[in-house]
């Protein structure tokens, strides 16, 4: 496919003023002439930090999550009128660890997506299933019924989503799903989002489950993975910028 990848780093519930500063500044200065797009999905209190440290480089800059609502009485709820005065272009919506920590419903997720759109924001909707579901041989059913929640809501939309591909066994576990794994799950995808939107081809599909600098280049030579959505690994400058680099 002809696009650019796209890297999302995801720092998750870590960082620091001090830590952000040295590896932010690393990541910059190591971007060079990355012909990926790259973003850093970041704890809401950091994105200000980010705005200022990226300020000048092709960093992209995303947030966790977002509220579905556009604004009143959600007290610790931030919305996306907030996220985009800080300059986030992404926001991550229905990660598994909100629909398990946090009873994110499939409904719930599409509502976010619908939100973070609204503000020009896009959103990077999570699927995945868990291993229980993979070994009960339901991950097509599981990620199909999650992408159809958002696609529904979305309705003509739904084609400026990103969507991750995120097996829940495969998330800080260390174990990874296979490239060919990951490609047929990526190519359901595909053909679900064909057939809601019928240009598919422009929707970037990451795959996320403990990419890392040694499995990254197999895994993003697969036809239908656009990318990847990097947990720890996007904590460690030298591991994010291998990913990054691997993605052309």
């Amino acid at each position: 496919m002809s696009k650019h990848k796209l890297i999302a780093g995801n720092w998750k519930m870590n960082g620091s003023l001090a830590g952000n500063d040295a590896l932010v500044r690393a990541v910059v200065a190591g971007l060079g002439g990355a012909r990926c797009t790259v973003a850093l999905c970041v704890p809401a209190p950091y994105l200000a930090q980010l705005q200022l440290l990226r300020h000048g480089s092709a960093l992209e800059l995303g947030a966790q999550d977002v509220s579905a609502h556009a604004q009143g009485a959600y007290t610790g709820e931030v919305s996306a009128a907030m996220l985009k005065e800080f300059g986030a272009r992404y926001a991550i919506v229905g990660h598994s660890e909100r629909r398990q920590y946090h009873g994110e419903t499939d409904q719930l997720v599409a509502d976010k997506a619908k939100a973070a759109l609204a503000q020009g924001i896009t959103p990077i909707v999570c699927v995945g299933e868990t291993l229980a579901e993979r070994e009960g041989g339901r991950t097509e059913e599981v990620v199909k019924r999650q992408l159809a929640a958002v696609i529904h809501t979305l309705a003509h939309c739904a084609g400026e989503i990103v969507v991750a591909y995120e097996p829940v066994w495969a998330i800080g576990t260390g174990r990874t799903a296979t490239p060919e794994q990951a490609q047929q799950v990526h190519a359901v995808l595909r053909a679900q989002l064909q057939a809601a939107t019928g240009h598919a081809e422009r929707v970037h599909i990451l795959y996320g489950g403990s990419m890392n600098a040694a499995n990254a280049a197999s895994l993003l030579a697969q036809p239908d993975i656009d990318g990847g959505l990097i947990g720890g690994a996007s904590l460690k400058a030298p591991d994010f910028l291998q990913i990054i680099q691997a993605a052309g």
